[in-house]
């Protein structure tokens, strides 16, 4: 279970770093040589581990984040990975807004025990 939730964790602290070397969101998802591929690349890796989970029928674990969290990161890796040039950047951007800071607090409420 942890191990799942720690490379997730791990991905969207790889994606907060990126966001942290540009003046804002839009900025780090215009720059389409380094920054979004980056970006789009650990957001699938975080829809894969939920996927994961379910697969592995990790019950207690997802019932800890949100359920339109989860169904949100697969639908946005299915848009990602069958039509990466269609993807709509306001979208990704409000995920990363949004999103990614609630699996984040839910992640380190599961390590802490709460």
């Amino acid at each position: 279970m942890y191990k799942r939730i720690d490379i997730i964790l791990k991905k969207i602290e790889n994606i907060e770093d990126i966001l942290s070397k540009c003046s804002s969101i839009s900025e780090a998802l215009k720059d389409e040589l380094l920054y979004r591929p980056a970006i789009m690349m650990h957001l699938i890796g975080i829809a894969e581990q939920f996927k994961k989970l379910q697969d592995d029928v990790d019950i207690e674990t997802l019932s800890k984040f949100d359920k339109s969290d989860i169904r949100g990161a697969l639908a946005l890796r299915n848009f990602i990975a069958h039509d990466y040039e269609g993807v709509n950047l306001a979208i990704v951007e409000n995920v990363l807004r949004e999103y990614l800071p609630k699996i984040k607090k839910s992640i380190l409420e599961i390590k802490n025990g709460c």
